[in-house]
């Protein structure tokens, strides 16, 4: 009998893994997918410079642990960003950083006492002129870099972010994507001490102190593992789905309720040439290029690697709307919004060779792309970090106070749940 079960091969759940198996530790790890990497998913087609992120992408803040496992993984980081562009109107108008613009509207939403929604604090300033710009960009980071919905989420969580350490990013990528860092992370496992299992779904976790029973299917056959802790790194969409037996308690169940995962649809568009940098001498170094009446409303480059991919995203309200269409459908329309952005540009589908699409909302092991806290949803994410009886451990991104939604931040509550679990151990 292992001494744990780990529920999920994505960065927490890794991360926890390699935590036990370096103290010597047996462990089983259960992943649904038939790869491990969870919400990081990296391709390298061939003849192409830049990898193809269709998960995780960039580095938010300056999170050692993420530059500690691109060193163990062999890799570095690349960071630069260059210029932003808007469509509005006929013109495609040039601009700041559009996180140092929303930073004028988080000093006023910070001095609200009461949690609200996006939406209803937007609804206060609206008619203010001078701050309608930056409102605009408040709403579209929302729905875009939080992936959340203005009608719901948490004002003050928002705010929170917002204002810490992993709140924007400076346009930093691991070298090669985050692809080798997984791999990195399962070198580092102990063949002795670990089993890595694939396709193996979780349907239900038994449990008592000291004892786990986890069971489901694995291949189509079922399974049962049994353990003395377990490690539940799972989604925050798919814990209610999750058979306790006995159930969470009420404040688990609260914490969980005051969480949500937000969509995203994402599509890597390679073409034949970067054609946008003909268009003139200031697209040439341009990052980001947005149009908020878009079904996508972003696009950026891989600066500053210089290769003929676009990547096409829509968060939040948007990507609900999307979810669920054929790729080929979302495929034409990202071209739609990319030809609305650069018009009267030349046929933008015209340079398309290839695309890769990934809907998260409608990722049957994800149900969404990351977490975000809904209106009154204070302690939500602390609450359900807290061990319960020093047998079952929740983690992930969404455990995560000070890094939610990041790489990062799964890694470093996979560890703490881990150290955890040897404490109890």
């Amino acid at each position: 009998m292992p001494d744990a079960v780990v529920i999920g091969a994505g960065a927490a759940g890794l991360a926890a893994a390699r935590v036990l198996s370096r103290a010597a530790r047996t462990v089983t790890v259960l992943e649904a997918r038939d790869r491990v990497g969870g919400r990081m998913r990296t391709l390298n087609p061939p003849g192409l410079a830049a990898p193809v992120e269709l998960g995780a992408e960039f580095i938010h803040g300056e999170p050692q642990i993420t530059y500690d496992l691109m060193r163990d993984a062999g890799t570095t980081r690349i960071e630069g960003f260059g210029t932003h562009w808007e469509r509005r109107g006929d013109a495609l108008i040039g601009g700041d950083d559009r996180f140092d613009v929303v930073q004028k509207l988080v000093a006023r939403a910070g001095s609200i006492k009461a949690d609200i929604s996006v939406e209803d604090f937007l609804a206060r300033i609206k008619g203010d002129a001078e701050l309608e710009d930056a409102a605009r960009w408040f709403r579209l980071l929302v729905e875009g870099y939080d992936a959340a919905d203005p009608r719901r989420a948490s004002l003050r969580a928002i705010v929170e972010e917002w204002s810490g350490p992993s709140f924007a990013t400076g346009g930093t990528r691991p070298l090669g994507g985050y692809g080798p860092l997984a791999e990195a992370l399962v070198r580092s496992l102990d063949p002795q001490n670990v089993s890595l299992r694939l396709q193996s779904v979780v349907e239900e976790i038994a449990w008592r102190p000291a004892a786990v029973t986890v069971s489901g299917r694995a291949h189509g056959e079922p399974f049962g593992v049994d353990a003395r802790c377990a490690i539940v790194t799972v989604p925050v969409s798919l814990l209610p789905r999750l058979r306790f037996a006995p159930a969470l308690d009420e404040r688990k169940r609260k914490a969980l309720a005051a969480l949500a995962m937000g969509p995203v649809v994402k599509i890597v568009l390679r073409f034949r040439s970067c054609w946008w940098e003909k268009l003139g001498e200031p697209f040439r170094d341009g990052s980001f290029f947005t149009n908020f009446e878009a079904d996508f409303p972003t696009f950026w480059t891989q600066l500053p690697l210089r290769a003929p991919v676009l990547t096409a995203w829509a968060g939040g309200p948007r990507a609900f709307r999307l979810s669920g269409q054929q790729p080929d459908a979302l495929v034409q329309r990202a071209l739609k919004s990319l030809a609305s952005i650069f018009r009267p540009a030349s046929d933008v589908s015209a340079e398309l060779t290839d695309a890769f699409v990934h809907d998260w909302n409608d990722d049957p092991f994800a149900c969404g792309a990351y977490s975000y806290v809904l209106v009154g949803g204070d302690g939500a994410r602390a609450e359900l970090f807290v061990p319960i009886e020093s047998t079952l451990f929740i983690a992930g991104e969404a455990t995560s106070e000070d890094e939610p939604g990041t790489v990062a931040g799964a890694l470093s509550c996979g560890e703490r749940a881990a150290q955890q679990a040897l404490r109890a151990l």
